[in-house]
């Protein structure tokens, strides 16, 4: 099962080397068979330099450049149409998901047959480390009201270190984010049509260099928006979505 592994980057020349370093060398370590894609979301400092110079040193590294329109959206997006994998992690460029957990979201996927695996920061085994407090509170209000809206017990949506499979991917398209609201509605989608998924509790790690991209108080209405059409298509598309089941097939007699 070949790992595809998506990462959007837009002036991450700090972070970028760190990440893709730990990466490799961990799925390298266990033998993973992998590719690992990072969209240049058009960054204005070195990030494209920095990668090109990676590429030497890191045989699995495959180099897109998202020429627009740009957004945390659009670059995943753009990964996302263009790997070669049988499954596909979303990874952040900062360091902030750990690639140990990525191999168990991979082994997790292997050994259940599951459609998605997805992190939940907070469920035992979790943890947050260097998490802004106001952050914190906004990020489990938003998770309350997607649980209380859809009606799943999962408590991390807007995490968006998940695993999918190629299949998966391709049913839950087209997609409509632009922006971080991408991180809900895969999950969300995934969830109302149909497929299956396991939770891995994860971690996560403030970024050590640069800022975040994520600006809270433009992506409240747009979170919103996205939670509204996974909602009005799980209660009114009858099923028009919902992953497609072959029926094993029947031997009739002569």
């Amino acid at each position: 099962m070949k790992l595809s592994v998506v990462i959007p980057a837009y002036n991450e020349e700090e972070s970028i080397s760190e990440t893709l370093r730990a990466l490799y060398q961990t799925l390298a370590k266990y033998g993973i068979d992998h590719e690992i894609c990072v969209t240049n979301d058009n960054s204005r400092d070195n990030t494209l330099a920095v990668l090109q110079g990676l590429q030497a040193e890191i045989p699995s590294l495959v180099i897109f450049t998202n020429p627009g329109p740009n957004g945390f959206g659009y670059a995943v997006r753009y990964g996302l149409e263009r790997f070669s994998g049988d499954c596909v992690a979303v990874f952040m460029a900062d360091m902030s998901d750990d690639p140990e957990d990525l191999v168990k979201y991979y082994y997790k996927m292997r050994d259940t047959g599951t459609d998605a695996v997805f992190g939940s920061r907070w469920q035992k085994g979790g943890s947050v480390i260097d998490y802004p407090a106001l952050k914190k509170v906004i990020n489990r209000v938003a998770n309350m009201i997607i649980r209380l809206m859809m009606n799943i017990r999962y408590d991390d949506t807007t995490n968006a270190f998940k695993l999918y499979r190629r299949e998966t991917m391709e049913g839950i398209k087209p997609f409509l984010s632009p922006h971080f609201n991408l991180t809900v509605e895969l999950p969300l989608k995934a969830m109302v049509r149909g497929y299956s998924y396991e939770v891995v509790p994860n971690s996560w790690t403030n970024r050590k260099y640069g800022e975040s991209k994520l600006k809270i108080k433009e992506m409240g209405s747009r979170y919103f928006f996205i939670l509204l059409y996974c909602l009005i298509e799980k209660h009114f598309s009858r099923g028009d979505f919902r992953k497609k089941t072959t029926k094993p097939a029947v031997e009739v007699s002569r």
